[in-house]
C-alpha cells in the first residue's frame, strides 16, 4: 500500500488540486496521468510530486476534498433552511443532494472512484467508506434529534434511499428518482414519528 503524506497546500497546490479534481470527476482516475494535470495546471511532474508525493497521494487529496466539501455543504443547507429539530430537517439533506448533483453530471464521485479503486488496497479507500458511514451518521444524527427510536437503522434506511436515488437519477436516466426518493423518505420519517408516538402513549 502507497504511503500517503499531508500535502502542503501552496496555491500551487490548490491550483493542481482543482484541476486534478476536475479531470478526475469528469473522465475517471485511471484515465487521467499526471502528465496531462501538469499541462492543465500549468506546472510540472515534479512540482506535482513534491507538493503530492505520488498521483495516489493526489488522489487521496481529491477525495479527501470532495468529503470536505460534501460535508460542508449539506450541513451548511440543513441548518440554514430547517435549524430547529423537525421532519424537514432530515429531508433537507435530499434537498441538498438534488442542489450537489445539478453540479455533478457524473453522480456521486466516491461510488465513482469506488468502482476503479475497489480490491486495489489503495490508500484512498478508507476515505471513500468514511463519507458513506458520515452520511449515514447524519441521518442518524437528524432523527435523534426527533427523539425517533430506532434511529440507527431507520437512518440507515434513509441512507439507501439516498444511494439509491442517485445511482437511478444518473446511471439509471430516472428523472423521477429524486422526487421518489423524497417520497419514500417521507414515509420512513413519519413512520418513525408514528412510532416515537406510539411509544410515548405506552409509558403514559
Amino acid at each position: 500500500m502507497t504511503t500517503v503524506l499531508e500535502p502542503r497546500m501552496t496555491p500551487t497546490a490548490v491550483r493542481i488540486l482543482r484541476t486534478a479534481s476536475e479531470l478526475f470527476y469528469d473522465h475517471g482516475i485511471r484515465a487521467v496521468g499526471v502528465e496531462r494535470i501538469a499541462e492543465e495546471a500549468g506546472t510540472t511532474k515534479k512540482t506535482i510530486y513534491d507538493r503530492f508525493g505520488s498521483k495516489d497521494g493526489l488522489i487521496n487529496a481529491y477525495l479527501c476534498e470532495r468529503r470536505d466539501r460534501w460535508r460542508a455543504y449539506v450541513t451548511t443547507y440543513v441548518d440554514e433552511h430547517h435549524p430547529e429539530p423537525s421532519p424537514a430537517r432530515v429531508l433537507a439533506v435530499l434537498d441538498a443532494l438534488e442542489g450537489w448533483l445539478a453540479q455533478s453530471s457524473r453522480g456521486c464521485g466516491f461510488v465513482n472512484a469506488y468502482a476503479e479503486l475497489a480490491g486495489t488496497g489503495h490508500p484512498a479507500l478508507p476515505v471513500i467508506a468514511e463519507e458513506k458511514g458520515w452520511t449515514r451518521d447524519y441521518y442518524v444524527r437528524l432523527l435523534t434529534e426527533l427523539d425517533v427510536p430506532e434511529a440507527g437503522r431507520r437512518g440507515r434506511e434513509l441512507a439507501l434511499v439516498q444511494e439509491g436515488a442517485t445511482v437511478q437519477l444518473t446511471a439509471g436516466s430516472q428523472p423521477e428518482a429524486l422526487a421518489d426518493a423524497r417520497s419514500l423518505a417521507t414515509r420512513l420519517v413519519a413512520a418513525g414519528l408514528t412510532a416515537r408516538d406510539s411509544t410515548a402513549g405506552t409509558v403514559g
